[in-house]
């Protein structure tokens, strides 16, 4: 069980294809309330979600577990209808307020993949898939190595292995420093970072593609960190 100040609530942007989003959204929210956030809404309202972030007097923890974008490719046409996403503008101003106005973000696997026709999500999350270049191997075992960074979300944890998909060469912005890797395709690929976004904070976490991932010792603590981090708890967190 995490030791916690006061949390604020989580709202859950879920949705999408190939996932069991369901299930991993529902994993996620027990995760959090394992960590003492007080109650975790899941919604796959994306636009009225974001449109109606509160900032005062508490912003809401928003974690992102979707995997929801323009779907041009003709791959994807038979799922058009249902989960294509190209936010609408007042969306993304709330988005990017709640944001750079102090609010959290924890944002897992799929969200690097959101939201394609959005060049500020790049400079929002960090990173952003680019459909010409990035790619991830077949989903599988793979082998994440932790950073020695003395970040708080990834102290004490050693390297592990699980069956996941591992997204790489993805678009990063320059300050992005990598907490956790796999290599593949001969390069090393960061996972997971953490970063300051005006006066909020952003934690990327690009594993997550079903419940057994979050199920992994390590990966459920990093997690539950990067959770709290992005929450501004920081007294929860090893010092």
């Amino acid at each position: 069980m995490c030791q916690h100040r006061e949390l604020p609530p989580v709202v859950i942007a879920s949705g999408g294809i190939v996932h069991d989003f369901p299930a991993s959204s529902a994993e996620l929210a027990a995760i959090l309330t394992e960590c003492g956030f007080p109650h975790a809404t899941v919604t796959e309202d994306v636009d009225g979600l974001f449109a109606d972030l509160p900032i005062d007097p508490e912003p809401p923890l928003v974690v992102l577990n979707m995997l929801r974008f323009r779907m041009e490719l003709e791959r994807y046409a038979h799922l058009r209808e249902q989960w294509a996403l190209s936010l609408r503008t007042d969306a993304k101003a709330g988005l990017a307020e709640h944001i750079r106005s102090g609010g959290g973000l924890l944002a897992m696997h799929g969200a690097a993949i959101c939201f394609d026709d959005w060049p500020e999500w790049k400079d929002l999350l960090g990173g952003q898939w680019l459909w010409d270049r990035s790619c991830h191997p077949p989903f599988g075992p793979i082998s994440v190595t932790v950073s020695t960074n003395a970040s708080p979300i990834v102290a004490g944890v050693s390297d592990f292995d699980l069956n996941d998909e591992a997204y790489g060469f993805l678009d990063l912005a320059d300050d992005v420093e990598g907490l956790a890797f796999s290599t593949h395709s001969g390069s090393s690929h960061p996972l997971l970072w953490t970063r300051h976004v005006g006066r909020g904070r952003v934690a990327y976490d690009a594993l997550g593609h079903d419940v057994a991932s979050l199920r992994v010792p390590e990966h459920r603590t990093i997690v539950s960190r990067a959770a709290l981090w992005a929450a501004g708890a920081d007294s929860s967190l090893p010092s």
